[in-house]
């Protein structure tokens, strides 16, 4: 194909979340064919008017790679995919030679995708290489307990990969001040998650939390590179993104590093680095990658001009990749409902971080081109609070 061909491929989206719909609003938005493929019909991503909705059985496993190529079958073409679930890389990843060729999907060996995924593999790779990352520890027992005392407190008690049980139980981080806080919530952990990490606390706000996505395409190449900063975190200081931006001071800084970074693994395709800028120091330290999928914050570069899912789709199709453009004054990308709790929740001295309150805000759901996701929402959680307000008392 001709770098300047035009070409109607579709792309197919795996997964419903509101990460899955600000690519799903990304790839729309370019003109795209997007199909969204979720277990859940009400999921925000499958209300979106820019894609087809299709229910699968499940996201992993045999069943899905089934349902997967079925879907391919009926499109007879090539179809661009983009994975938003950690679940879903894993089984994707395993059995990638069972997947229809006509599916496009970058991804390394699937040998360095266990290792970025898992917080200790992921650690002992950058120590080796000599990338700043802040001392941990890994936990998959209580005899590991007496090795925090190489640590210095606080630290950041969390989850060596990503579990699902873990996640309807417990907090995604909890920030520790001792071995004996670490050890009273590790005895309630242990029976669903023992393979833990306790990490070094990196002195700073939500507001010094910097990420980097970007898109490695073949031959090693940076296609795309984006830098962004969280505003609010929730839970504050531990949690997921409610709020961020693009970063205007330090981008060059953290595009090389994460680039060099996924380059001495051997590492392509969609990926992302966290990283905290100690306030102490003011040196950036790597917290974690994302690989094999989009950021959960994903959208936040396409409303600043830089349409991450598009570049990676032209990329994969041969087709001229557009420059990006960034927006000035920078949008804030914003998850209402998270960035609420966290602006409550947090010290009055530090709700606002100075300078982001002028940039124009995007919501995460609400949007003016694309309203079914939000009503879908608003009308959820009434519902929801009408439940609980009728729901008889015992």
């Amino acid at each position: 194909m001709k770098p300047e061909q035009k070409t109607t491929a579709p792309a197919i989206v795996i997964g419903g979340g509101i990460n899955a719909l600000g690519v799903v609003r990304s790839l729309g938005a370019a003109g795209v064919p997007v199909w969204v493929l979720d277990d859940n019909s009400k999921s925000p991503a499958m209300r979106s008017r820019f894609a087809t909705p299709k229910v699968v059985s499940v996201l992993e496993g045999q069943s899905f790679i089934e349902e997967l190529n079925l879907l391919a079958a009926q499109i007879s073409g090539a179809a661009v995919v983009f994975l938003t679930e950690e679940k879903t890389v894993l089984t994707v990843s395993a059995m990638r030679d069972q997947l229809a060729r006509t599916l496009k999907l970058r991804l390394p060996a699937h040998d360095c995708l266990l290792s970025l995924m898992h917080k200790e593999g992921f650690q002992r790779l950058a120590e080796n290489l000599g990338f700043l990352v802040p001392p941990a520890v890994r936990l998959s027992g209580n005899q590991d307990l007496r090795k925090l005392t190489g640590l210095r407190f606080p630290c950041v008690f969390k989850p060596s990969e990503k579990n699902y049980a873990y996640g309807q139980m417990f907090k995604k981080a909890y920030k520790v001040e001792s071995i004996e806080q670490v050890a009273a919530l590790y005895e309630q952990i242990l029976p669903v998650m023992p393979d833990m990490v306790v990490q070094q606390w990196i002195e700073g706000l939500d507001s010094d939390i910097y990420f980097c996505l970007q898109y490695i395409g073949r031959d090693g190449e940076l296609v795309i590179s984006f830098s962004g900063r969280k505003i609010r975190s929730w839970p504050p200081n531990v949690g997921g993104t409610a709020s961020c931006t693009a970063d205007l001071d330090y981008h060059d800084e953290l595009s090389k590093t994460t680039a060099d970074f996924f380059r001495a693994v051997n590492f392509f395709g969609m990926g992302s680095m966290e990283y905290k800028r100690d306030v102490r120091d003011g040196k950036f330290y790597m917290v974690e990658p994302t690989v094999g999928r989009t950021d959960f914050q994903e959208e936040v570069a396409t409303v600043n001009g830089y349409n991450m899912p598009f570049a990676a789709y032209c990329h994969e199709l041969n087709i001229s990749v557009p420059s990006p453009s960034r927006m000035s004054p920078p949008r804030v990308w914003r998850d209402a409902q998270a960035d609420r709790w966290s602006r409550e929740e947090v010290d009055e001295r530090v709700r606002d971080t100075p300078g982001f309150e002028a940039y124009p805000v995007v919501d995460a759901l609400r949007r003016s081109t694309d309203l079914r996701p939000w009503v879908d929402d608003v009308i959820g959680r009434a519902r929801e609070r009408l439940r609980l307000w009728t729901k008889p008392v015992r």
